[in-house]
Formats: C-alpha cells, structure tokens, sequence
C-alpha cells in the first residue's frame, strides 16, 4: 500500500535512466527501486569456495522473501489517472504524458489479472531460478535425500503470496529430481515465525510505528524539504502542462504515486505486452528516481531496519527467526531431525530485521539521533538488503563429530557477523559451535 515516504537528506547518488528492459539489470539504477527491485543472485556460483577436505553437505535452510509481485492496491493507479483524466479534458498534457495514461491503464489490468499482491510471472521465475541453483550448488544432499528418504519441511507466513513462492520453490527442486516429490511436506504456515511483525510478538514494534514521537518527528522534518516538492514538480511537468500542475494541491503524493508505479513495474515485466517492460522510467528523470527512490529507503531503514542506534525495536522481534535458523542445524547436529532442508517464505519486514540483527553486510550502521540516515553515509539499500526474492541461506557441512556453517545471502558467500571466527581468515566456513558461542547460544 502506498503511503508518503519522508526523507532525511538528499540523495547523494544520481542513476542513469535506461530503458525498460536493462533498468533492473544496472546496480545504480536498481537503487531507486528501493525494496521492489527484482532479485538477481549476487555471485556466480562458479565461485563458491569448496568445503575443507572431508565434509559433505547434510542439511540446508533459507529465509526468502517472496518473488515479484503486482501491487497490493490500484490506490497509485487510481490517484493519478484521476487527474490524467482531467488533464486530457483540459487539453493539459504534454506529449509523454498522452502516452501515460494507456500505458497505466495497461499495467493496472495487467496487475488486477495476476490479482493484487500476488506473484507476477517473473516473480514465479525468480523462485524456481533460486531453487534450481540450491540444487545445483549441493547436489550431493539432494542426491541423499532422494535416496535415504529425508524430509524437505516448507513454511511461509500464510500470505498468499509466500504460500506460493513456497509451492513455486518446492515444486522447482521436484522438477531437478521427481524422487524428491513425495519427501516434500504438505506446505505449512507459522505466523509467528514467519509474519512476526503482525503476531504477537510484535506488538512492541507496532507501537513504536503507531506512536513514537522522535520515528514520527524524525520522519516529518524531512518530508517537508524544499527538495522533495522540487521532485514532484519534476516529476508531474513529464506528464502534466505547468498550468496544470500549478493546480494540483496534493503535487507530492500525485509524484510519489508516479513513482510507486515507476518502483512496481519491473515486477511485472513478463506481463507487459511485450514482455519486456513498460517504459515508466519515461515519467521519471534520473534524479527525481534516485530522490523518490531515497525517500522509500530512509522510511525502510527507519521502520524496518537498523534504526536508530539507541534501540533495537525494529529488529529484536527477529530473533525468533534467527533461533530458528540455529534450532534447525542444531537437531541435524544431535541426530533428532529427519530433515534434509528447511525452506521458510516470509516478507521484507522479516528479512530486513534479522539482517540487522545478524550484522549483515549494507545492515550494520544504524543512525545516531539527530545525524539522519543519508545516503553519503551508511551503506543501507533497500534494494541491496530485501529486493524482491531476497534469500538468506545456510548449509551445513558434516565430518564426523564436526559441523560447519556456510551463510549465502541474496546468493553471495557472506561471512558473519565481526566477532564470528571463520576456520581461517578469508574462509567462509564456520564451525557451528563457534557461532553459537559468537551469537550468545553456548
């Protein structure tokens, strides 16, 4: 659902506009797609490191957002095409914006088709790609799986949209092996686990959303920068005659819901008539995308990750995930799981959390008080830390009495948090027992 998005300063990376079918394939430019960016794995699995000498994989888990989607409202669609509307009568647009309206008009079928929030085409692609490379990056496991008749567990947060990213996922890695297909569990649900922000476990966060006063001051002062109307205007003279423009009361929320169909519109791209895309990034110019993509970063950082940095209300309720994760390799290291893999589905508001409270790279550096989160400063992206299908993954290795860790996040080898010591310096390994002594378990 679109809601203004305050700003605490000006972004300081400009992107290059491209067209609709290279825009999300530029890291620069994915940046101002903020959490919507469609996934792309971040490492070439020909890279990976090998296990040390002896240790074969017995286990693996993820935590994955869901894939692509449409949006979960026409409320961006309806507001500016309700002043498109007028425009037309008025003889107020300009030459890209005649063009504007049927090209919404288009995607808002296109996403009220695939049905609002729910998995678009591309977002189903992403989650079979995903599963085809765990198959392929531990081929062995899945091998013994099929073969000693171990359990494949599949659990999302009973959303529509992470029920099927989970069926997606699990009937991709039944394609690689038909044997998997009866060892794969009937699909589960564990809102507390998986949808924790609205659970009860939770309910400390949502006040701190409802009713922090320095979350809604903080917000607020930003919001109302001379730069954020400046991009809107920008914004809406691409479609809109000045005249016109001057007239519009609401010209930040009319820009932001241009932007919000700019940010969705890569998600549908198989959708588009072409299935290449649907050239939304015409309304925006590089900058008033980068600033709007700022806009949606700062309210992401503040509400969902690492915050301010006297509190850790946005990501503790995390833990119960995090726990999770280590309960999991735990029972494969004492012998009480019959489970070959754990596969959990969730959202952003659970992936960004426990990548700050895991220290995950972009994740680190909250914001002190009165010094806002910019851009020039701290490394988080919303597109970098939960774009859509966004993955946390561990393997677990066994030899003998032995078990070593290795984390994948978004698909690139990641080490964990400073304090963890791998089994060398630049290895990717991790003994578990050393990373419950570094996460407090021991």
């Amino acid at each position: 659902m679109r809601r203004l998005t305050p700003v605490l300063a000006l972004c300081a990376l400009l992107v290059t506009a491209l067209p609709a079918q290279a825009a999300d394939q530029q890291p620069a430019h994915r940046d101002s797609y903020g959490t919507k960016a469609p996934y792309a794995p971040q490492q070439s699995p020909r890279t990976y490191q090998r296990p040390p000498a002896g240790f074969v994989p017995v286990f693996t888990e993820n935590a994955s957002r869901h894939g692509s989607r449409a949006a979960t409202d026409s409320e961006d669609g309806d507001l500016i095409l309700a002043l498109w509307d007028k425009a037309e009568q008025q003889g107020q647009l300009t030459s890209r914006g005649e063009e504007f309206g049927p090209r919404v008009r288009a995607l808002l079928a296109a996403m009220a088709k695939v049905g609002h929030g729910n998995l678009s085409g591309r977002g189903r692609q992403e989650l079979r790609d995903t599963a085809v490379r765990m198959q392929q990056r531990l081929p062995s496991l899945f091998g013994r799986i099929a073969s000693d008749g171990e359990k494949i567990d599949v659990v999302s947060s009973g959303q529509g949209r992470a029920v099927d990213s989970g069926n997606v996922f699990a009937g991709a890695l039944a394609d690689t092996d038909p044997a998997l297909t009866p060892l794969i569990g009937p699909a589960r649900t564990d809102k507390d686990l998986l949808y924790f922000h609205k659970a009860a476990g939770g309910a400390a966060y949502r006040d701190y959303l409802a009713h922090d006063q320095r979350l809604a001051a903080t917000l607020k002062s930003v919001t109302d920068q001379p730069t954020t109307q400046q991009a809107a205007r920008s914004v809406l003279r691409r479609i809109f005659k000045d005249p016109f423009v001057e007239q519009i009361d609401g010209q930040v929320p009319a820009a932001q819901a241009v932007y919000d169909l700019y940010a969705i519109a890569p998600a549908m791209s198989e959708e588009s008539p072409d299935g290449q895309g649907w050239g939304m990034e015409r309304y925006l110019s590089r900058s008033d995308a980068a600033w709007f993509g700022y806009l949606s970063d700062a309210e992401d950082f503040y509400e969902k990750g690492p915050g301010f940095a006297d509190s850790d209300i946005t990501y503790k309720m995390a833990g119960v995930l995090l726990d999770d994760f280590f309960e999991q390799a735990e029972a494969k290291r004492d012998g009480t799981s019959d489970l070959g893999a754990e596969l959990r589905f969730t959202h952003a508001e659970e992936i960004i959390p426990l990548a700050a409270l895991m220290g995950l790279p972009g994740s680190t550096s909250p914001a002190t008080p009165g010094e806002p989160y910019t851009y020039a400063d701290n490394p988080w992206r919303g597109a970098s830390v939960s774009p859509l299908g966004a993955n946390i993954q561990w393997d677990v290795f066994q030899k003998d009495d032995r078990y070593l860790v290795r984390m994948l996040y978004n698909e690139q080898e990641t080490a964990f948090k400073p304090g963890c010591r791998p089994l060398a310096k630049g290895i990717v390994f991790y003994d578990l027992d050393e990373l419950e002594r570094c996460f407090g378990r021991a």
